[in-house]
C-alpha cells in the first residue's frame, strides 16, 4: 500500500531551520554579550588595581620627596657646621703667627734699615722702608732666608730717594716680599716645644731653630744711631 504524505513537511523543515538558527544566533548573542561583560569586569578590576598602585607610588614618592627635602637640610646644616668648624681651626691654628712675625722682625732687621709699612695678605708680607745702603736689604734678605718663621725673600724695588725727614739726606727706598712659613699638618707632625714647627716626614729637611716668644725674648741690642732728622722704627706698621 502506497502512502502519500499530503502535508506541507517542506514547509515545516523550514520553519524548524529558522526556529533552529534564531535560537542558535541567541545563544551566540548571549554568549557575546557574557563574553563582553566578563572582559569589561577583568579590565575593570585591572584598572582599579592598576589606579590604586598608582595611588600608592604616589604617597611613596610624597614621602621620599620628604625625606630628600630633610636630607637636604641636613647635609646644608652639616656644610655650614663643618665650615665653622674649618674657620676655628684656621683661627686657632693662626692665633700666634701675627705675634711670631713681629717678633722675627724685631730680630731679623739689621741696622741702618727703618721700615715705612709692612702689610700681610694671607701668607705673604710685604715690606717697604728705607735702607741707608742697598747691601744692608741684602743682609735683611738673607736673614729673613734663615728666619724659621720666614721665607723667601723677594725684592721688588729698589730705589735712590730723598729722606723724608732729612732732605739734605739721600736714602734706598725698597720694597720686599716674604711668606710665611706653614707648620705642619697635625698628621704630619707636631709643633715642638718653643713653636718651632718639625719636619713633615722622616728624612725632609731639619727644622729651623726655636723662635723665642716676646714674652721670653731678651732686650735687643740697641741700633746704630739713625741718620740725623729720622727716627728709627717702623711706621703704618
Amino acid at each position: 500500500m502506497i502512502r502519500i504524505n499530503l502535508l506541507p513537511h517542506r514547509e515545516q523543515k523550514r520553519q524548524a531551520r529558522q526556529r533552529q538558527f534564531v535560537s542558535l544566533s541567541i545563544g551566540l548573542a548571549i554568549l557575546g554579550l557574557a563574553l563582553v561583560g566578563l572582559g569589561w569586569v577583568v579590565l575593570d578590576r585591572q584598572i582599579e588595581n592598576q589606579e590604586n598602585r598608582n595611588a600608592l607610588l604616589k604617597s611613596e614618592i610624597a614621602k621620599l620627596d620628604e625625606q630628600i627635602k630633610e636630607i637636604d637640610k641636613l647635609r646644608e646644616q652639616t656644610q655650614a657646621l663643618l665650615s665653622r668648624k674649618q674657620v676655628v681651626e684656621t683661627l686657632q691654628s693662626n692665633r700666634t703667627e701675627a705675634v711670631h712675625v713681629l717678633d722675627q722682625m724685631v730680630r731679623q732687621l739689621p741696622d741702618g734699615i727703618y721700615l715705612k709699612s709692612l702689610k700681610q695678605i694671607g701668607a705673604k708680607i710685604t715690606l717697604v722702608g728705607y735702607a741707608q745702603s742697598s747691601a744692608r736689604v741684602s743682609t735683611l734678605m738673607r736673614n729673613l732666608d734663615t728666619s724659621p718663621w720666614l721665607q723667601n725673600p723677594e725684592l721688588v724695588e729698589i730705589k735712590l730717594v730723598t729722606s723724608p725727614l732729612a732732605k739734605d739726606l739721600r736714602v734706598n727706598e725698597f720694597t720686599l716680599n716674604v711668606s710665611i712659613k706653614q707648620l705642619a699638618a697635625p698628621d704630619e707632625g707636631k709643633a715642638a716645644p718653643g713653636g718651632r714647627p718639625t719636619p713633615a716626614a722622616p728624612g725632609g729637611p731639619a727644622p729651623a731653630a726655636s723662635p723665642v716668644t716676646p714674652a721670653a725674648a731678651p732686650a735687643a741690642a740697641p741700633a746704630a744711631p739713625p741718620p740725623p732728622g729720622k727716627a728709627k722704627g717702623a711706621k703704618d706698621v
